[in-house]
């Protein structure tokens, strides 16, 4: 009966001490994400008592949107890396890693190259945040695609580590690595591998999005698996380490060791920092099991744990991405999306981003208005867009109609793919552009002389859409008998955005008086 009850006990203890792990502990706490909307492939550095974190732009300008904290869990937008696109590049702004050494922040950065559109590492540096990096140009070139890269500093010396035959036929993917001269600019050792994805069901895709961190006496490898992206994603994350950074790495035997659930899928790709008191978070994307592609994948956060006696880590919260867990540093968490633009005040910073396969818009906040200047590419027309940070919302914006000017609300997928509502002179029109071909769902009079109109777009769960207008007097009139399905507007690393879109034969600018964009909380 006491050997029973000795048992008993045993595995009561257990029990609980699982449950202590996989719950927040009484106290504050943060919910993920910490960084909403589309911030993929986050790099994070601790400087001081401060953090700062960039993340992937894909085909969006300006690239590399930088990010700061003093507490991993309430984040500032500071700006992009570059607000003149690399001159060398072309898009797929990609996975930029972040490293931080005598009062200069490097960015190692992966994008397409112009000449062959084949993505390569390139490096930028800066002191100062606000003002944007100084490109260095093209750092590496590996055969016919080189990404994700990652540094560590091993006793002084700095190395590269990178994704290498992602595009190779018939060579298996890896990470490889080599050492760089010591201002960080040029690669001067030759190239060792580090680790080779193996044909197990959650590694076939490849490996990649590796982070690096040591701790006692090994250096460990998170890192990604499978497809990324896209609502076909199973991406996973890895485990390794080695007691040097040439290896030989030994992969934890337990790998996956983060997997999607019904709230975050396909988890993956981050990197690691130490808080002040030796806590370890792995700042990383995900998408949300609502939202799903349409807001695309988030910044979230997970915390590891070690076991000791193994010198293995493990997620606190399990193999998925915690909803809700005990804040690092105990920060409350200050949840601020919503966005509102009177542009009559004279402070209106607006976050745009715009598609960098087309001309860069040209804008100005002038007598009170935004006014976006029409290029007439062609039917795809001029857009400046915002980053959707949750996918249920409402936008709004007040806009003076003016000649053979079509001023819309848009949802943009790229230039081919668009839905939004417009006012022109005399009409409103709903609009699509699908797979390059562009449709009228459905035209609505406006009086000729009407001075202001205002344009609404009503969004559920980032793919249902309802379009809708007033005059400054007038009631709401919808233009959608029943929501539309956006569901052809996500691209495969990529979310839609939200914003303006100008066409028309005038090379006219917009007048839009304001807009608001606010999210459903619930």
């Amino acid at each position: 009966m006491r050997i029973y009850l000795l048992i008993v006990i045993i595995s009561l203890a257990t029990a609980l001490q699982a449950v202590a792990q996989s719950s927040p502990a009484p106290g504050v706490t943060y919910t993920n994400p910490v960084i909403a909307g589309d911030f993929a492939d986050p790099s994070v550095v601790r400087v001081g008592d401060s953090y700062v974190a960039v993340g992937t732009s894909s085909e969006w300008g300006p690239a590399y949107p930088i990010y700061t904290s003093k507490d991993l869990v309430n984040w500032t937008y500071v700006g992009p890396v570059f607000n003149e696109l690399p001159p060398w590049t072309m898009g797929s702004y990609w996975a930029p890693e972040l490293f931080y050494r005598n009062g200069t922040y490097y960015v190692y950065y992966t994008a397409r190259r112009k000449t062959d559109q084949r993505s390569f590492i390139g490096v930028a540096t800066s002191r100062d945040l606000t003002k944007g990096f100084t490109d260095h140009g093209l750092l590496l070139e590996w055969t016919s695609e080189a990404i994700d890269p990652f540094v560590v500093d091993e006793a002084g010396k700095l190395f590269i580590t990178w994704k290498a035959y992602g595009l190779d036929k018939g060579r298996v993917i890896e990470i490889l690595g080599a050492e760089l001269s010591a201002d960080g600019l040029k690669v001067t050792g030759q190239a060792f591998p580090l680790l080779q994805a193996e044909q197990a069901n959650w590694e076939k895709g490849g490996v990649e999005g590796q982070a690096i961190f040591k701790r006692g006496r090994y250096y460990y490898m998170l890192y990604s698996g499978n497809a990324c992206c896209g609502a076909q994603c199973n991406y996973q994350v890895g485990l390794a380490r080695a007691e040097k950074l040439q290896g030989p790495w030994e992969k934890y035997a337990s790998n996956p060791l983060l997997i999607s659930d019904k709230n975050w899928k396909c988890p993956g790709h981050g990197t690691v920092v130490v808080t002040p008191d030796q806590r370890y978070f792995y700042l990383h994307h995900a998408y949300n099991g609502d939202d799903f592609t349409f807001t695309g994948r988030q910044g979230v956060l997970s915390e590891l744990i070690w076991d000791d006696k193994s010198q293995w880590p493990a997620f606190r919260y399990g193999h998925s991405t915690p909803i809700r867990a005990e804040s690092p540093l105990l920060a409350a968490q200050k949840r601020q999306i919503n966005l509102t633009a009177d542009f009559s005040q004279t402070d209106n910073t607006v976050p745009w981003v715009w598609d960098v396969s087309l001309p860069k818009p040209t804008y100005r906040v002038h007598q009170g208005q935004l006014q976006l200047v029409n290029k007439e590419a062609d039917q795809a027309g001029t857009f400046l867009g915002l980053v959707v940070k949750k996918g249920t919302y409402t936008m709004s914006a007040a806009i003076v109609p003016r000649g053979d000017l079509l001023q819309s609300l848009c949802v943009y997928g790229d230039s081919q793919n668009q839905l939004g509502i417009g006012i022109r002179p005399g009409e409103v029109e709903l609009w699509q552009i699908k797979a390059g071909t562009r449709w009228v769902l459905k035209t609505q009079p406006v009086a000729d002389n009407t001075p202001l109109v205002t344009l609404q777009v009503r969004c559920q769960g980032g793919q249902y859409y309802e379009f809708g207008w007033r005059t400054q007097e007038g009631k709401y009139v919808p233009l959608t008998d029943a929501p539309l399905d956006g569901s052809f507007l996500p691209r495969w690393d990529r979310a839609p955005r939200i914003g303006i879109g100008l066409s028309g034969k005038d090379q006219a600018s917009s007048l839009i008086r304001a807009l608001t964009l606010h999210y459903n909380e619930s």
